[in-house]
């Protein structure tokens, strides 16, 4: 079993050879505007535009939490844009992350990731402006992809993370 790995540095640069997923939360309303998406759009234009593609025809597309889409960005690079938070501000109901939705993303990225043989690189997802708390998210990281032999590599940015 591997274990994850962190290392200081920006997600949107993944480390390493072979395929890379780049995985990060999204929200369940089609807002992409805040946080990590921003470095995302800065490099590349799919993964918001697919993104926005799949929220529009969400009736037919499976658009909703705990649902993932993968991107193709580069020839050996992926995002997965994971469905793991409600709405985009804390309010009666808590933090926007949900973690169940989050674990059920993990669960199906684990096995888009060895279908590619792929490695995962991501910030602390969904601890930003999802308000979750890493005490909770790296355990389902564990055990959906790294106990699965999937390796795990996260991000932490120098000044301005979250």
């Amino acid at each position: 079993m591997s274990e994850i790995t962190y290392v200081r540095g920006d997600a949107t640069v993944p480390l390493g050879k072979g395929v890379k997923v780049i995985a990060h939360v999204c929200n369940d309303l089609g807002g992409w505007g805040k946080g990590f998406v921003l470095a995302l759009s800065r490099r590349w234009p799919q993964p918001e535009a697919a993104y926005r593609a799949w929220y529009r025809d969400r009736a037919a597309s499976g658009f909703g939490l705990g649902a993932v889409q993968l991107v193709q960005v580069e020839p050996y690079v992926w995002v997965a844009n994971m469905i793991g938070q409600r709405g985009t501000r804390t309010g009666s109901k808590g933090v926007p992350v949900r973690y169940e939705a989050v674990d059920a993303a993990l669960g199906r990225l684990a096995g888009e990731v060895s279908g590619l043989g792929a490695s995962v690189h991501m910030p602390r997802i969904g601890c930003g402006l999802a308000g979750g708390k890493w005490s909770r998210i790296e355990p389902l990281i564990t055990r959906r992809l790294t106990e699965r032999g999937i390796a795990v590599t996260v991000y932490d940015h120098g000044e301005g993370a979250g």
